[in-house]
């Protein structure tokens, strides 16, 4: 099983990546923008996904991702249980979420250094 610190570890190896908290729940965040949330005692971590993403991962495996029937869940908000989810499919994701959250400029440096993984 990965652990929410394997999670975090993973994360912050991204640019300007940085742990934080909100509503008494560990986050990170790149420029104070959240990507990934660890609700408390959930067993799950929270990722900022686009809508495609979250719908692909929804239909594939809907034992491992989970997404909220609110506001949350429609801006692309998706729970991956940290007890099922593949670790190199959970590195994917985060690296996507913080694509998602990061400033354009953050995210052209990033492709340049380690090649464009955008589809």
């Amino acid at each position: 099983m990965i652990s929410e610190d394997d999670v975090r570890q993973r994360a912050l190896t991204l640019p300007e990546a940085h742990a934080s908290a909100h509503f008494d729940n560990a986050d990170l965040r790149v420029r104070n923008k959240i990507f990934a949330s660890f609700p408390a005692g959930a067993g799950t971590v929270m990722l900022r996904l686009s809508p495609q993403d979250q719908a692909e991962l929804l239909a594939e495996d809907p034992a491992t991702f989970s997404a909220p029937d609110n506001h949350w869940g429609r801006q692309g908000w998706t729970s991956a249980r940290l007890d099922r989810v593949d670790p190199v499919q959970l590195g994917e994701l985060l690296t996507e979420a913080w694509r998602l959250r990061a400033p354009r400029r953050l995210v052209t440096a990033f492709d340049a250094r380690h090649g464009d993984t955008a589809d």
